[in-house]
Parts: structure tokens; sequence; C-alpha cells
């Protein structure tokens, strides 16, 4: 038997040993662990530097649209005239701010030189052409300008929408129809228009050739919008006849049958007639002269009726004859059943919802 010292340094030395190992072991492990999260950290860094440059490369690289195709010069001469332009409007002086303002735009087309010049315009008294105006200073989409700007922009679009301006949009569906509003060409068919006018009668016309031409007012007021269809109809010369080409001929055609049939009954009669004469006479001595008697009565009859059908026969030959004259191929323009279906209700703004009215032409 071994020492009882010598088995307790045995025992000592497996569970150090057994120690050691799983020490080594969870070092092993968290070697992986950190080379994992290294080779991660090493791939996305380069992605994330990319996305962090990404947007001051772009914002540097990419200038706004109006500054793409203008010499340094023209800005400069804008920039003078605008401040100009933003001296006199100070000033009140109207007209002439808006005279700098239009040959700033002249110079270089900036939005905000737009949104001052619509500012200007309302002020004297133009609010479709303060619309036209601010509409071009958001025609780049939202984002290019500064939030405060585009916000002001906004507002005086539908302030001008909702208490000054009205809206009119039609739509036609006749392929080449030309629509003009007020005279001036809209748009050509198939499609729809929509303008902003100032409130009062606009006129809409719509033509093709070969078509009715379409002319009808239309009065709207303020911060309303007229909408609707635009139909045209055929304009043609049409060959017809009062009645189908058999008719007269049919009535023609009774009429000599009824007076075949008359005739035909007249010399039936007449034979008939001669007939009982002859056999009466026969009855008689050679002085006896056949008188009037019953035998006679059917071939009267029939006369009568052999005369009435020629008669009728004759009338409806007649007839047929006036229907035939009456029925000769007739040329008449088409009837006009185009026009507009118009549909008032308040123009397009953040709170109009509704139909305020509703008129069919």
């Amino acid at each position: 038997m071994r020492p009882a010292s010598l088995d307790g340094r045995a025992v000592g030395g497996r569970a150090d040993a057994a120690a050691a190992r799983r020490s080594a072991s969870g070092a092993t492990i968290r070697g992986r662990l950190a080379r994992v999260a290294l080779s991660t950290a090493q791939l996305l860094l380069p992605i994330a530097l990319v996305a962090l440059c990404a947007g001051p490369a772009r914002a540097q690289g990419s200038p706004p649209p109006w500054h793409q195709g203008v010499s340094e010069e023209r800005k400069q001469r804008a920039q003078a005239l605008f401040e100009e332009a933003r001296e006199l409007h100070r000033r009140m002086m109207l007209a002439e701010a808006r005279a700098k303002y239009e040959e700033a735009l002249a110079s270089w087309e900036h939005p905000e030189l737009r949104i001052y010049l619509a500012r200007v315009l309302a002020s004297v008294g133009l609010p479709l052409l303060a619309h036209e105006s601010l509409t071009l200073s958001l025609r780049w989409g939202p984002g290019w300008l500064t939030p405060e700007l585009e916000q002001q922009a906004r507002a005086a679009m539908r302030s001008l929408v909702e208490q000054e301006l009205a809206a009119v949009e039609m739509h036609c569906d006749e392929p080449g129809a030309a629509v003009l509003l007020d005279g001036k060409p809209w748009f050509v068919a198939p499609g729809t228009g929509r303008r902003m006018v100032m409130p009062g009668e606009h006129v809409v016309v719509a033509r093709k050739s070969g078509y009715f031409t379409v002319v009808r007012p239309i009065v709207v007021s303020a911060g309303k919008e007229a909408s609707g269809r635009l139909a045209l109809s055929v304009d043609a010369v049409v060959t017809r006849q009062r009645w189908p080409a058999w008719v007269p001929w049919a009535t023609i055609g009774a009429g000599a049958a009824l007076g075949v049939v008359g005739g035909g009954l007249m010399w039936h009669s007449d034979t008939s007639h001669r007939s009982t004469d002859e056999r009466l006479r026969e009855r008689c001595v050679p002085y006896c002269v056949p008188s009037d008697s019953d035998d006679y009565a059917g071939s009267v009859l029939e006369h009568q009726l052999g005369i009435g059908a020629v008669i009728a026969g004759g009338a409806t030959v007649v007839t047929g004859t006036v229907l035939l004259f009456l029925n000769r191929p007739q040329s008449y323009r088409t009837e006009d059943r185009g026009g507009v279906k118009l549909e008032l209700r308040p123009a397009a703004s953040l709170g109009a919802a509704g139909l305020s009215a509703r008129l069919v032409f």
C-alpha cells in the first residue's frame, strides 16, 4: 500500500490538472469570440464610414438645380438686382420692385426670387400671376428649399386658392378634340386639364373636325372649383326615308290586287247575269219577255262588290303612289347631343370637403 501522503498529492494533482484544462478551454472560447468580434468590426467599419461620408459628399457634389448652368457673373448680377428690389419693396414702391425682381429672374431663376415676386404680385392685385410664381418656386419638389421658405410658399398658395382664385378642371375622352379656355389653347383630348383662373365667367370650347363644337360659359366664384366632362357629338349629313322602302310598293301592290279582284268579280257577275237571262228566256214562250227575278240577286251583288273592289284598289294604288313620292330620300344634319356636365365644389385645400352645388347643362 502507498503512504497516505503520496495518495493526497495524486488527488491534488488531478484536481489541478482539471482546473487547468477548464481554464485553457475558457481562454480558447474567449479568444475565438474576440476574433469574430474583431472580424465583424473590420467588415462593418468601412460601410459605416461610407454611410457617414455619403451625405456630405452628395451635398457638396450636387448643388441645387437652380445653380446648374448659371455663371457667377449672372448670379452676382441677380443678387445685386435682388437687393435693389428688396429696398424698393420695403419702401412700398411695388411696381418698381416687381420690375427689379423680374429682371433678376431673367438673370437667375431662383426660387426665393419667385417667392418675393409673388408677394409683390399679390400686393398689387394680381393673384393669378402670384400663384404661378409660387408654383414655379416649388417646381423642384420638396426638400430643396429651407423648411421655412417652403412652408411660407405653400401657405401663400393655399390662401390665394381659398380666397382670391378659382379653379377649372375639365375632362374629355374624344381623341383629337382641342379644348380651349377663354379662347386660348388648353389641352388636346383624351385627357384632363386643370387651371387656376380669376373668379367670374369663363368659356370652355371643345372642337374637332366632323363634330359639333361645344361652347359653354362657366361661372365660378373665389375658392370654388368647376369640374366637368366634355362630350362631343358627330356633325354629319344623314340620308333617310320616312318609311321603309317596301311600304309604298306594298301599298301599290295591294291596290293593284284589289283592282284585279274587283275586275274578276265584275266579269264573273256579268257572265252569271247573262247565263241567268238565257235560262229564263228558255222557259218563256217565244213572246215572253223575262222580268226581274231573285235569280239576278247573286250576280247583282257580285257586280257591286267588284265595283267596290275596283274603287278601293284604285284608291290604294293612288295612296301608294303618294307614299312613294313622299318617301324619297331626304338629307339632314344629325342632332347635337354634346355638352358639358359641370360640378361646382370647394377648391382643393387642406380643409376643403364636400359638394357645394351641381349644375348640368
